[in-house]
Formats: C-alpha cells, sequence, structure tokens
C-alpha cells in the first residue's frame, strides 16, 4: 500500500513539476509577446491618402489661392452646376458663398439645374437654392441668356462648369450667351478654367456650317475641338465678336497630352450619361448617331454611347465588319443586351460594344461614320436615316453633307477626306488661343 502511495505521489510530483513549468513557459512567452504588442512598439507612419486633384490645380483653386484680389469688394455671380468643384471635389457654390472676402449675390444655372436635379432636355425656370438662400436664375428655361434683370447685382460673372470636349454640348454655348450678356451689361467675364477630358491635343470631326447654328452648336468649330473652356471662350470672344472684358484663370499642372485620368482628379458626371470620364470619349463617337431614333447608343442601359445596336442587328457580322475596317484605337466586341427604357425598351438589342484602346491615335467622329457606313452596307433595307430624324441628326453634325452622302453610299473614307480642309484650317486658327 506503502508502494503504491509512493508511485502515486511520484507520478504527482513530477505532473506537477511539468505543469508549472508549462506555465512558466507560458507567461515568458505572453510576456514577450505583450512586448511585441507594447507601447513601447516603434510605430508606424499614419496613413495619409492621397487627396484628389494633387496633381494639378483648377482654376477655381487657384482663383481662392493666388488670385482672390480678381474678386474682392465685387459682387459675384456664379454659372456653374454640381461639375463645378475644386480639386477637393468641394462645390465652388459653397467654396465661395462661405468665403469671408466673397460676396456671392447670384447664381446661374444651365441644363441639368445648379444641383443637378433636373432631367435631361427639360426646361426649368428660376427659383432659390436652399442651401445658401441665393436666387438662381435659369439659362435653360425661357430664356438661354442671362437679363438685365438677373445681371443687376452682378459686377462680375464666373463660370466653372466641365466640358466634355465635344463640340453638341451645351455648357459652352451658356458660356458664350453669358459672355454676351455681360458684355451688354458692362460687367467682367471670368471662366475657371477645367481640363478637357478627352485631352487638349484631339482635334477631329467636321467644322459646323454655319446653317445649322443652333444651342449644340454656335460656331463654326470642329465637332470635337481639344480646347479648354478658358481657350474657347478667347477664341468666342474675338473670332467671333463677343468683345467682353475676359479673363481665363487657368489651372496649374494640366498639360494638353493629359487625359482626365492623369489629372488625380475624380471626375464629377457633367450629365445623368456622361458617369466617368471615359464616356466623353464614346459620345464624341456615337452621340450624333442617337439622334437617328433608329440604333441605340446605350442610352437606356449601363453602357450609355459605349455600344451601337438594333433589335435587327446580328452582333457577330457587325463585330467583324467593323473590325476588318482597322479602324486606329479602338476594337469592337459582339454583344447582346435588352434596354431598360429609351429606343426599343424591353427589348432584346444586338451590336457591337466599342473598347477604346488607344486614345492617342483613336478618332472618335470618323469612328462613328464608318459604323453608320457598316450598318448601312450590311443591312441596306433598313430605314436608319428617317425624314422625321434627318434634322436632329444635321444640326448634331453641324451639316447636311455627311447625312446626304451616307444616304447615297459614299464610302466612309470619302467623306471624311471632304472635311479635312476645315479642320487643318481651324487647327491654325486655334494656335492663337491656347492657354497650355
Amino acid at each position: 500500500m506503502k508502494k503504491i502511495q509512493k508511485t502515486t505521489f511520484s507520478r504527482s510530483f513530477f505532473i506537477s513539476l511539468f505543469i508549472s513549468g508549462f506555465l512558466l513557459l507560458f507567461s515568458m512567452q505572453c510576456s514577450t509577446m505583450r512586448g511585441i504588442f507594447s507601447k513601447e512598439k516603434p510605430q508606424q507612419p499614419a496613413f495619409e491618402p492621397v487627396m484628389p486633384g494633387e496633381t494639378i490645380k483648377l482654376g477655381i483653386d487657384v482663383l481662392i489661392e493666388q488670385q482672390l484680389d480678381m474678386v474682392k469688394g465685387k459682387r459675384v455671380g456664379l454659372i456653374t452646376n454640381p461639375s463645378g468643384v475644386n480639386r477637393f471635389m468641394e462645390s465652388t457654390i459653397d467654396v465661395l458663398f462661405r468665403h469671408p472676402d466673397i460676396n456671392l449675390t447670384a447664381l446661374f444655372a444651365p441644363e441639368h439645374g445648379i444641383r443637378g436635379k433636373v432631367p435631361t432636355g427639360q426646361p426649368f425656370e428660376h427659383y432659390t437654392d436652399t442651401v445658401t438662400g441665393l436666387p438662381v436664375y435659369s439659362l435653360y428655361g425661357s430664356t438661354k441668356k442671362p437679363t438685365p434683370e438677373m445681371l443687376a447685382n452682378v459686377d462680375v460673372l464666373l463660370f466653372d462648369i466641365q466640358d466634355v470636349g465635344v463640340r453638341p454640348y451645351t455648357y459652352i454655348y451658356t458660356m458664350a450667351y453669358a459672355m454676351e450678356a455681360a458684355k451688354e451689361a458692362g460687367i467682367e467675364f471670368y471662366v475657371l478654367d477645367r481640363p478637357n477630358p478627352l485631352n487638349g491635343e484631339l482635334v477631329e470631326g467636321n467644322v459646323l456650317h454655319p446653317d445649322f447654328k443652333s444651342f449644340i452648336g454656335l460656331y463654326p468649330i470642329p465637332y470635337v475641338h481639344g480646347m479648354t473652356a478658358g481657350e474657347l471662350a478667347w477664341l468666342f470672344n474675338r473670332e467671333f465678336g463677343i468683345g467682353v472684358n475676359l479673363r481665363t484663370v487657368p489651372m496649374e499642372g494640366w498639360s494638353r497630352g493629359m487625359t482626365f485620368k492623369d489629372t488625380g482628379l475624380e471626375w464629377i458626371p457633367t450629365s445623368p450619361h456622361i458617369p466617368n470620364a471615359e464616356t466623353a470619349a464614346y459620345y464624341a463617337t456615337t452621340g450624333s448617331i442617337g439622334e437617328l431614333g433608329t440604333i441605340s447608343v446605350g442610352v437606356g442601359y449601363t453602357l450609355p454611347f459605349r455600344i451601337v445596336g438594333a433589335p435587327w442587328i446580328d452582333a457577330n457580322e457587325l463585330a467583324a465588319e467593323l473590325n476588318s475596317r482597322n479602324l486606329p484605337g479602338v476594337t469592337f466586341r459582339p454583344m447582346y443586351w435588352k434596354q431598360f427604357y429609351g429606343i426599343y425598351e424591353d427589348q432584346s438589342v444586338g451590336g457591337v460594344e466599342l473598347h477604346i484602346n488607344d486614345l492617342s491615335v483613336y478618332r472618335p467622329f470618323a469612328t462613328g461614320i464608318h459604323i453608320l457606313e457598316a450598318i448601312r452596307t450590311l443591312y441596306p433595307d433598313r430605314e436608319i436615316f428617317p425624314d422625321n430624324r434627318a434634322s436632329n441628326f444635321k444640326f448634331a453634325t453641324g451639316t447636311d453633307t455627311i447625312l446626304t452622302r451616307l444616304k447615297a453610299g459614299v464610302p466612309a473614307d470619302v467623306i471624311i477626306k471632304s472635311y479635312q480642309h476645315d479642320l487643318e484650317a481651324f487647327k491654325i486658327l486655334r494656335q492663337e488661343y491656347l492657354l497650355y
């Protein structure tokens, strides 16, 4: 019995010793781990996010940070919309309104309204901005040009809206009409400059014919103009006789070869169907095609202006035809989709998705002409140029010759060659007005 007790005791002793050792080792290990994660451990530098827009400064940034004397002591009117922001995405309205040295007295709204609440193409009348309490004068209603009454409490009119670099986009003509009104009222006009999202080198397409002057094309400039709003303002002012007391507040750090992605800025949708900067290049290709009302360009689906099709198009057939043309900077992918709204709503549509892979060689407007010629060649029995939409297409393209020649079966390359003389003349003219 004693022997058994002794053996039991010995085993108990060694078990206790083992457990104690294990606990001691565990305690030491925990102590080491605590040391690793203790406050004494050198701290890693705090993560500092890169703010958008550090690559360049926009005109609004330069105004506030360097040229505030331009507006001090003056009653300021502002033409803008949601795309008017500084490089930190703060609304230009709010930046000016809260600044102690700026007296913002009136707001002027283009298409879609001052804060983007109005649907595409819908006119609206004057109202009061709920954020600032300032009057908002509509420039997309009964008048597109500020009246003397609207400017009665304004000494200087600022323009700060993001353009997309394509002629049939209304904002640059809102600017032009406002320049005329400022001239007539004897007040100054300043453009707070912004990037051309396509870059400042791509100049392409036909020059508008004066017979097709409209709110989507006031002046004889190419379909893709390759200029900033500030540069266009100087061109409009001198070449087309506006003559307002004009100043452009330039960007800092922007160069002509930059696409919008290169700027480091965040894109704010300029209108509901331009959700990102890349869409601007697709809009330059298919925007006028959409005016025909017979071919979907993706408005009403998730890829506005990036796709082209109709229920009667064989996607593979059209893709093969377009890819066989070896158009620079673009590849066409066969695609089928169902329209959510707009043309061919709830119908299955066949066509192509455009993939722009090299904007430096891509020719948006010429590509659009090739697309129309290809569809007409493949489907000669389909009427894609209906008489009831002909004027829409003519005003969008700024001429009647493109439509006439496409209907007559003139090859795309011949049509494209026909407007090169006027295009080259414009390229020479624009050199005088380039600020960067």
